[in-house]
């Protein structure tokens, strides 16, 4: 049986295993250096066994997948940078976004544009809504009132969205050229992947550009470092929080009706996204808008290479696979890739 003094050796052990790995997750210029010499490693490896057509074409498919994992991601970050906290709604929101922006499409014939555009509007009016009625009333620090709250408007918005449009599957149009297509070093790009790369690392721009350069972003910003702080120079907090939500509404909006004419609309339908996009968030680091979109590209990167090239794991398990690898990155590098690491005061 295990003494006391036993199981304390044990624990100091384990916490000095952690703080080691710490320690040479800080080392950021390093361990780049040794991820991009593992992957040329790996490129290597998957050329040789399969030849370069086949990698350079799952190289495209995985950017295709990943910057629809970044766009979900941003919208997570947003709300985690002001409340601290992950929206589990995030994923419903989106899904209800989209569903107006079909309403405008297909039952009113809006340009694809303009309906997307309207949603996205009445999504960030939603979730502003939202904060000032039910997550407002309660104290941010009180995380887990606030989680159970977002849990409670998962269920509540996949529920509505099955009352009003059944579970039946609707399509959805994509702003872009459909089905066309041009050739590139023998890996065929759609035009439509590539609009959803440009419109992702546009909003990522675009957003960047609000949070540095306006009142509002400026106070943002101050609010998700330090709330205290914030309210001490007269920051009013409540309408800053609202802010981070309404904007976090509109992008998940965006990032909805990017994804759904990939596959069919249902109240259902961002479920599995949502999953990745939540690795790609905590990969990436929580509180970084850029550490989203390279957190959702190194997802796409891992489940498309690592259900293609490893055959046990196959597509099946590439997911499992994809998290694991995040989970081991994250034992060196807890704060994700590109996170802050928080000051606390003791």
């Amino acid at each position: 049986m295990a003494t006391g003094l036993d199981t304390d050796k044990a624990n100091e052990a384990i916490k000095e295993t952690y703080g080691a790995l710490e320690r040479f997750g800080s080392q950021r210029a390093r361990n780049w250096g040794i991820a991009l010499v593992l992957f040329a490693a790996f490129a290597v490896w998957a050329i040789a066994r399969d030849g370069w057509d086949l990698f350079f074409q799952r190289v495209v498919d995985a950017l295709n997948n990943g910057f629809i994992y970044a766009a979900m991601a941003l919208s997570l970050v947003l709300i985690y940078k002001a409340t601290g906290v992950i929206n589990f709604a995030q994923g419903n929101m989106a899904m209800f976004g989209t569903f107006i922006a079909w309403v405008f499409i297909v039952d009113h014939g809006f340009p694809v544009w303009l309906g997307i555009f309207l949603a996205m509007l009445l999504s960030a009016i939603g979730g502003a809504a939202i904060e000032r009625l039910f997550i407002r009333p309660f104290d941010p620090s009180n995380h887990l009132a606030i989680v159970i709250v977002t849990l409670a408007w998962f269920i509540i918005l996949g529920a509505l969205a099955t009352v009003i449009w059944g579970a039946d599957p609707y399509s959805f149009d994509t702003p872009f050229p459909r089905n066309d297509y041009f050739d590139f070093l023998n890996a065929r790009f759609f035009y439509e992947n590539i609009g959803a790369w440009v419109t992702v690392l546009a909003v990522m721009g675009v957003v960047t550009v609000l949070l540095k350069k306006t009142k509002i972003g400026l106070a943002f910003r101050s609010v998700s470092a330090n709330l205290e702080s914030s309210r001490l120079v007269g920051i009013h907090i409540g309408r800053t929080i609202q802010f981070g939500w309404a904007l976090a509404a509109a992008v998940g909006t965006l990032a909805g009706c990017l994804i759904a004419h990939k596959t069919f609309l249902t109240p259902s339908f961002m479920g599995t996204v949502l999953i990745y996009s939540f690795a790609a968030a905590t990969l990436g680091g929580l509180d970084s808008l850029p550490g989203a979109v390279v957190g959702g590209l190194l997802i796409g990167l891992a489940e498309t290479m690592i259900g293609g090239y490893i055959d046990p794991i196959g597509s099946d398990l590439a997911l499992g696979a994809a998290l694991i690898v995040i989970i081991l990155v994250l034992l060196v590098k807890p704060n994700g890739l590109f996170g802050s690491k928080r000051a606390e005061r003791v």
